[in-house]
């Protein structure tokens, strides 16, 4: 069965955290186990999983767990740049919702009064655990930028999918996101077109990028953009779930002929 390693990123508004969580319940239904990451402090990619409002409230970032992190880290003031983190200690971080694996990164922590290296080092050293060394999907919700891809963990990231809506300024910021990705040596960069009304934005879409980097469109819908708060019905879970089948089996169709190396990471 072919595993990929898929980062999702997009200008906020465009449905992004949406888009994500179809393609990892669209994951779910053919793989064995699908990690599905939130690295976005604004989503709220948990809730569009299926896991319940009280539920999801409980589950904290990895990067605010400073207990936890000192006892792989080292609590004093010197700590490892290399910490040790093992299946079980990755399984302690995740919360299961059926065959999912879902975990909130948290957000990368910015200089200031208090020093975050010891917190960034740690979801560094998460990331390449998920990325590079399990043998599993591996879907990570991202904000407009990629900040959680270092140079390192970016080599075992098999596709970036920016989501646009047909927009300028969406579209500007999927080439910024592009452009990043590139220069972390993302090989593999393609696009999802989102809240399509009409022939005229798709073809706006289509033409603002290169030939087949568009893995596929999804139609607008008021039962979705406008009630987001509220469960979307069925009929409508059921249009966007078809739609991010085929863009499944585009990824697989893609990533079939990518190896792994032992450490998971493309080779």
């Amino acid at each position: 069965m072919t595993i990929v390693k898929i980062a999702i990123s997009g200008k906020g508004g465009v449905g992004k955290t949406t888009i994500a969580s179809a393609l990892i319940k669209s994951f779910a239904e053919t793989h064995q186990t699908v990690y599905a990451i939130d690295g976005d402090p604004d989503a709220c990619l948990a809730a569009a999983i299926g896991i319940p409002a009280k539920v999801s409230a409980g589950i904290k970032p990895v990067v605010e767990m400073g207990e936890k992190i000192k006892s792989v880290s080292g609590g004093g003031a010197i700590y490892t740049l290399n910490p040790t983190i093992d299946d079980s200690i990755l399984e302690e971080y995740c919360h299961s919702h059926g065959n999912i694996r879902f975990m909130r990164m948290g957000d990368v922590k910015k200089g200031g009064s208090q020093c975050y290296c010891r917190e960034n080092t740690f979801l560094q050293a998460l990331i390449s655990l998920l990325l590079l060394d399990k043998d599993e999907v591996v879907i990570m919700d991202m904000g407009a930028g990629i900040e959680h891809l270092s140079r390192g963990t970016a080599r075992g990231v098999d596709l970036m999918v920016v989501v646009v809506e047909p927009s300028r300024n969406s579209v500007n910021t999927a080439m910024n996101v592009m452009g990043m990705a590139a220069d972390l040596g993302i090989g593999r960069i393609r696009i999802v077109g989102n809240k399509i009304r009409s022939e005229k934005e798709k073809e706006f879409i289509e033409k603002s990028f290169q030939p087949g980097k568009v893995l596929g469109y999804i139609s607008f819908s008021n039962d979705i953009w406008e009630n987001s708060m509220d469960p979307v019905s069925a009929s409508t879970e059921d249009e966007l779930l078809n739609g991010m089948r085929e863009v499944r089996e585009k990824i697989l169709g893609e990533a079939g002929g990518i190896q792994r190396s032992k450490g998971g990471g493309p080779v």
